[in-house]
């Protein structure tokens, strides 16, 4: 199951009691602030969970699949990368593959 930005405003706001939408404003704050810092300084850091760092991918040669004969340049971008920290690599690694399938 796959969750929303609104599944986590309605669990936060049921669980400690508060509106949802000042709930929602939090979180959509927090986006915005780790959106905005990772522009800015190309790295956001959150203990136990993970870091979040902006990356340069370099120029590939590629193919296209209706036309591999034929090369395609697929040139240099940014892109977010995302490492998981050392708490959260444990609990993932405990999850047994049969309880993910849909």
């Amino acid at each position: 199951m796959k969750m929303t930005k609104r599944d986590f405003v309605v669990k936060i706001a049921t669980e400690l009691d508060l509106k949802q939408n000042a709930v929602a404003s939090v979180v959509q704050k927090t986006f915005d602030y780790l959106s905005d810092e990772l522009v800015h300084s190309g790295n956001i850091e959150l203990r136990n969970f993970g870091v979040f760092e902006i990356v340069i991918r370099k120029s590939r040669k590629g193919r296209n699949p209706q036309k591999p004969e034929k090369d395609v340049i697929i040139p240099e971008r940014v892109v977010v990368k995302f490492r998981v920290g050392k708490e959260l690599k444990n609990r993932v690694k405990k999850l047994k593959p049969a309880s993910l399938k849909k």
